[in-house]
């Protein structure tokens, strides 16, 4: 199961590795390691999701080469078999993302997971919090890139024609059906051809949980005829919410294994 309540995560501070990795909208103005710093989950390690992506593309949250990968991993003091909660205050949007960036690293799926509702829920649950960073030592951290979970523009224009996997893109269907502007400047409006539209926020909660297994099976039932499918592809605007979809399919199918268009409308939607 890819996540985790927070009842057990109370129960469980000192058995798990647990990492803030929220991270928020450039125009909210808000700073996820500053929101860490004032208060944060007992034990839990922060994560930039934009310091730690690749940094020579002009594309978003692009992953980083398996080298830098492994350095950023074991400066946080993670094993390879260790067992990780993530979590954020960014509506579980970059958590979902962290958690497939460790999958694709090679880390063992069944060991990561995601703490529902995050730490919105966390706070309306009055659980204990505190501003004190945890001191780590490193680790010698060692990946296995998992090529496969990634799709590349040649293999999503490829798809076009032999259409050898569904793309399923979390944006919004406005923006998937080019009513609205995208929001990063020197993007077309529209979406790829033959794919489909589930928004993200769809499969959530209005805490931000994520929906019953047999709610998100009728979310899924409009786009795939068979819910064991495995080829499987998730975009949206930047490679963030992807993931969404992708952690919320793995709870209809416990055999999948997240794949996204790292580009996504970002890269495929450039004027």
């Amino acid at each position: 199961m890819s996540l985790v309540e927070t009842n057990w995560l109370e129960k469980n501070l000192n058995n798990v590795k647990i990492i803030d990795c929220s991270w928020h909208m450039p125009q909210t103005r808000r700073n996820g390691f500053e929101e860490y710093k004032k208060q944060h989950i007992p034990n839990s390690i922060f994560f930039d999701l934009d310091e730690n992506s690749k940094k020579d593309t002009k594309l978003p949250h692009m992953l980083v080469q398996e080298e830098d990968w492994n350095n950023i991993v074991s400066k946080m003091g993670i094993n390879n078999t260790d067992k990780i909660v993530i979590y954020d205050n960014s509506d579980v949007i970059s958590s979902c993302r962290l958690w497939f960036n460790l999958i694709y690293f090679g880390h063992n799926a069944k060991l990561v997971h995601v703490l529902n509702g995050g730490f919105q829920k966390w706070l309306l649950e009055k659980k204990r919090v505190t501003d004190q960073v945890s001191a780590t030592d490193n680790s010698n951290y060692k990946s296995l890139e998992k090529k496969e979970l990634v799709k590349d523009k040649i293999m999503i224009d490829k798809n076009l024609d032999v259409q050898d996997f569904k793309l399923i893109d979390a944006r919004s269907k406005d923006r998937f059906y080019g009513k609205i502007p995208e929001p990063r400047e020197g993007l077309r409006s529209g979406s790829i051809k033959n794919s489909f539209c589930i928004p993200f926020n769809t499969c959530l909660n209005e805490d931000r949980t994520f929906k019953k297994k047999s709610e998100l099976e009728k979310i899924f039932k409009e786009c795939l005829e068979d819910l064991n499918e495995k080829n499987i592809v998730f975009s949206c605007g930047s490679g963030v919410t992807a993931c969404v979809l992708a952690l919320a399919y793995s709870l209809i199918n416990d055999k999948y294994l997240p794949c996204i268009y790292d580009g996504s409308w970002a890269e495929y939607g450039i004027i």
